[in-house]
C-alpha cells in the first residue's frame, strides 16, 4: 500500500485569525476549502517540509510552529498520514502563491466554511485551547472566584464538575456560571441529559459514552454548533467517541493522581501510541500542568486537562 506524509498548517496572523484556502475545481474534492500544506518529500524533516510548502503555496516564511493534530487515513489504495502543525509567528504576505484563492476568518467562522470531511477534526482543534480547566468541588462563593481568576489567566475551555451537588443545585450553579461567565469562556456541563442552556457543551463519563455508542445506530446527541466531549480512558473508548461524533475527548490517568490514587496510569509512550491511532482531539489529563504542555503536543494531544494544575485562586 502507498503511504503519503502529508504536512498541513492551521496558519495564524496577529488578529487570531487563520489562513484557509480553496481547492482546485478539477481536483479531488475541488471546490472546498482546506489547510495549506503538501507532502513530505524524502529526507525532509516535519518542520522543514511544512515550511518549504508554505513557502511555495503562500510565499511566507516560517518562524514558530508546534504540532496540532496528527490524523490517519486508510484508503483502499494508499495510506495517508494527515500531520498538522499550527503556525503562530511568520514573515512575509500570506497569499495564493499558486493561484489558489486564500482567505483569512476568525475561528467562529471555520465552521460555516465547507471542508472535507477528514479535515472536520481539523477544524475543531483549530477552534479548542491547549488547556482545559475541570473545577474541583467547593464551595460557590469560590468556585465563581476561582472562574474569574482562571479567565483572567487566559482559560477559555471549563467543565463545571460539582460532584457535592444535588441535580437542582448544580442546575442553579450552571445558570448563574452562564449569567456570569458565559461570554468569556466556553464551559463543558455534566448531567444524564444534554443540558438546556444555550452555547453550554456537554461532557459524557465513559459510561455515558459507552451507553451512547453502544446502540445499534450511535447517533450524537447533541447539534454540532454545541461542542461534544467525553472521557476516555482507554483505545476503545478513544474509537467509540469517534464512532458517536464527539469533537473531543479527554484521555486519563496519564500519570497518578492524589484523586485518583488506584488507578492505573497510562504513562506517555502509552497515551501517545493511543493518540497515533485516534482522529480526534485529544486533552491529556492527570498529574499535568501547563508546563507539560510541549511534552503532550510531541506526544499528539491537544494539550492538557487538569484540576489542580490549572486551579489557582488569587
Amino acid at each position: 500500500m502507498r503511504r503519503i506524509h502529508v504536512m498541513a498548517a492551521v496558519i495564524r496572523d496577529a488578529e487570531q485569525r487563520i489562513l484557509i484556502a480553496k481547492r482546485p475545481e478539477h481536483a479531488h474534492q475541488g471546490g472546498l476549502w482546506e489547510f495549506p500544506g503538501g507532502k513530505l518529500e524524502p529526507g525532509e524533516s516535519r518542520l522543514e517540509a511544512l515550511q518549504r510548502e508554505l513557502s511555495e503555496e503562500l510565499g511566507i516564511t516560517v518562524q514558530q510552529a508546534r504540532p496540532l493534530i496528527d490524523l490517519q487515513h486508510n484508503y483502499p489504495d494508499k495510506h495517508i498520514r494527515l500531520d498538522v502543525w499550527e503556525v503562530s509567528e511568520f514573515t512575509g504576505t500570506a497569499h495564493g502563491a499558486e493561484g489558489q484563492p486564500v482567505q483569512w476568518v476568525t475561528e467562529q467562522q471555520l465552521p460555516s466554511y465547507a471542508f472535507p470531511a477528514a479535515n472536520q477534526p481539523i477544524v475543531a482543534a483549530a477552534r479548542l485551547p491547549q488547556r482545559y480547566l475541570i473545577t474541583p468541588d467547593c464551595p460557590s462563593a469560590e468556585l465563581l472566584k476561582g472562574i474569574e481568576h482562571a479567565i483572567g489567566a487566559g482559560i477559555s475551555l471549563i467543565q463545571l464538575r460539582q460532584t457535592q451537588l444535588s441535580i437542582e443545585d448544580y442546575e442553579a450553579l450552571c445558570k448563574e456560571v452562564l449569567q456570569r461567565f458565559g461570554a468569556q469562556a466556553t464551559f463543558m456541563l455534566k448531567g444524564a441529559q444534554p443540558p438546556l442552556h444555550p452555547g453550554a457543551g456537554w461532557h459524557l463519563t465513559s459510561k455515558q459514552l459507552r451507553a451512547l455508542a453502544d446502540q445499534p445506530e450511535p447517533t450524537r446527541p447533541l447539534p454540532t454548533d454545541r461542542w461534544l466531549s467525553a472521557s476516555c480512558h482507554d483505545a476503545e473508548e478513544l474509537q467509540m467517541a469517534e464512532r458517536l461524533g464527539v469533537d473531543f475527548a479527554v484521555l486519563s490517568p496519564l500519570q497518578p493522581t492524589a484523586s485518583h490514587p488506584h488507578a492505573s496510569p497510562l504513562g506517555w509512550e502509552r497515551a501517545q501510541a493511543m493518540l497515533s491511532d485516534c482522529r480526534l482531539p485529544v486533552y491529556l489529563l492527570g498529574g499535568v500542568t501547563s508546563d507539560d504542555l510541549a511534552t503532550a503536543h510531541t506526544a499528539g494531544a491537544q494539550g492538557i486537562a487538569a484540576i489542580r494544575g490549572l486551579w489557582m485562586l488569587p
